[in-house]
């Protein structure tokens, strides 16, 4: 168990983007607690990325199901399409779906901006100005009460001018002991400097995912040391005397693919014409000429096989996903949408077995959503819900008003707080 552990350890660091990069904490100054604050709620927002909904039963993970049964627990948790980890997190953090926040995918085109958001350039991943919407973090700080952030999308930048109190730029090269403590010590802070929410993400078991696959061993592990963390982080709550809410969540699923067969740009499109981003579950077409999308879409739909072409407008409209939901015109002008267990392979390099951002009405693409603490009711079992509700829910555990338009409702989770 130790070797498949420290092997997802090296895989991470692999697939590090930046080498170079300042781990140390980063905090604002000059920041306090309103008095008005000092009184309201905790909360540690935790992200297991690729959690899939069944995970915890699958592999067996005892703090999670010891846990989620003295609270709340939905029976999945549908991510917002597509069911990729940039559009989702942001998601998360939003309480919009990616069509009205602006991070439609890991990897994007903005016509207007004429430039590329690609989720491994940290110039674009850092700059304020591709997020929209009102991240959990910025509204609390807003409102004169702290919070903190152990890796989350959109907290390494100032989103609105406004990032967390306390935060880390993203990196694989802090140990898990040393994240946990962070939040021991965030807790310890004097109310006056003590952040009320922490948003909290672990990597782990989508890497292993997509390396091994939902049904390998390294995902097993992967499971045990985020549950492992999770009891910890739980333990040290009760150290330092504190009565923590937990929101629990994940971004996606993952499910299995062939990844030795894969479908290749079809050779109707010609990039002299067309803007293809990388993608492998979701490919989006950008026409230079608004008069070329036509032709290319009738060829496609004539020719092609293994996947199902859309223009925008004719996207499904459960996945919040069309052209009307375009609020920044950065979904592509033509979809493609490979037909499992086919993907698409842009890059003529092999690609990992596991995937996700497909439907996200099937079952692998569920993601998890537990909750416990003082504000949770106990031993209540939910029907599952879409991610947009989380936001709404939090803002009112913590007494944050809002007065911008997201898509969740407070109504729909509501019913779960004493």
């Amino acid at each position: 168990m130790k070797k498949i552990i420290l092997f997802i350890g090296l895989l991470l660091v692999f697939i590090q983007v930046v080498v170079a990069q300042d781990l140390s904490q980063q905090i604002v100054a000059g920041r306090f607690n309103d008095p008005s604050q000092i009184k309201k709620p905790y909360i540690i927002y935790i992200s297991a990325d690729g959690f899939r909904n069944d995970y915890a039963e699958k592999y067996q993970a005892k703090n999670l199901l010891a846990l989620r049964a003295k609270g709340v627990q939905a029976t999945a948790m549908k991510p917002s399409y597509p069911s990729v980890t940039f559009s989702n997190h942001y998601t998360l953090a939003t309480g919009m779906y990616p069509s009205h926040h602006g991070i439609v995918n890991n990897s994007f085109y903005d016509p207007k901006r004429k430039e590329m958001y690609v989720k491994t350039d940290r110039s674009a991943v850092s700059d304020s100005t591709w997020y929209g919407g009102v991240p959990i973090w910025v509204l609390a700080e807003q409102q004169k009460m702290l919070t903190a952030a152990f890796y989350w999308l959109g907290s390494e930048t100032a989103v609105l001018g406004v990032r967390p109190t306390y935060w880390y730029n993203f990196n694989t090269k802090i140990p898990m002991d040393t994240r946990i403590d962070a939040v021991k010590n965030w807790l310890q802070l004097p109310e006056e400097k003590r952040p009320h929410l922490i948003n909290f993400y672990f990597p782990e078991v989508d890497v292993a995912g997509h390396h091994f696959g939902s049904n390998s061993k390294e995902t097993a592990a992967a499971v045990k040391l985020v549950d492992n963390a999770v009891g910890e982080m739980v333990e040290l709550t009760k150290e330092v005397g504190l009565d923590v809410n937990f929101v629990f969540v994940s971004d996606h699923g993952m499910t299995e693919a062939d990844n030795k067969n894969t479908l290749d740009l079809p050779s109707l499109i010609d990039t002299s014409k067309f803007i293809v981003p990388n993608g492998d579950a979701l490919i989006q077409i950008y026409a230079k000429d608004k008069r070329d999308i036509k032709p290319l879409y009738k060829k496609l739909k004539a020719e092609g096989k293994d996947y199902d072409v859309y223009l925008t407008r004719n996207m499904p409209k459960r996945w919040h996903y069309r052209a009307k939901d375009n609020k920044d015109g950065r979904i592509g002008d033509i979809i493609l949408i490979p037909r499992l267990p086919k993907i698409f392979n842009l890059t003529g390099r092999p690609t990992n077995i596991g995937k996700h951002g497909f439907d996200n009405d099937m079952p692998d693409m569920q993601a998890t959503f537990y909750a416990w603490g003082p504000d949770f009711k106990a031993g209540m079992t939910i029907n599952s819900f879409e991610n947009v509700h989380v936001y709404p829910l939090l803002a009112k555990i913590l007494g944050l008003s809002y007065g911008h338009k997201i898509d969740g409702d407070v109504k729909v989770l509501a019913p779960i707080l004493r």
